[in-house]
């Protein structure tokens, strides 16, 4: 029911259990990750320990007292010129869809990754049909950066991924510090 009281925290290793369940969900019925075989508690910890290495952050959704979604910034690509760039991901749990829980994780995503001082975020986005992770994006001003078609090849078809694009704090319009 949308309107539910959704709280944002750190991710705690006494989360990981029910965030490995949420993305194996993903992995197994959907086209938003392009990996195939769900990933157990360890890599999930191990996924959780580089974000925060790159003072990234890592975070639950609540509601119901219950964690309902994840989210997290990955660094986009390893070379150094990209260290200003971050890459987002957000999952909700599919009973929990429609309450606003995406929304609430990514804009704490943003807000987090603005405060550390990165200045673009990059949304890559499996199936050009994902209109709701498109819809998200879009409503907290990623734009359209392309569309790569055909490049993933999961459940015995070809998916495309959209990349789409948002600055954070000044973004290009001054240098960094």
């Amino acid at each position: 029911m949308p309107g539910k009281p959704v709280s944002i925290r750190d991710a705690t290793d006494d989360d990981l259990a029910a965030i490995q369940a949420i993305y194996a969900h993903h992995v197994n019925h959907g086209l938003a990750s392009f990996e195939e075989i769900p990933p157990d508690i360890d890599e999930i910890a191990r996924r959780r320990d580089v974000a925060h290495e790159h003072n990234l952050p890592y975070l639950v959704a609540i509601m119901d007292g219950a964690v309902r979604g994840f989210a997290y910034a990955s660094p986009f690509r390893s070379r150094t010129a990209y260290r200003y760039t971050v890459e987002d991901s957000v999952y909700v749990a599919p009973d929990a869809l429609g309450n606003g829980i995406g929304s609430a994780l990514l804009s704490v995503v943003i807000e987090h990754c603005t405060e550390r001082g990165f200045r673009q975020m990059v949304a890559v986005i499996g199936d050009s049909a994902n209109e709701a992770s498109i819809g998200l994006h879009a409503k907290h001003g990623f734009v359209r950066a392309g569309e790569m078609p055909a490049v993933g090849f999961k459940f015995g078809r070809w998916v495309d991924s959209v990349r789409m694009q948002r600055p954070l704090g000044d973004g290009d319009k001054t240098l960094p510090e």
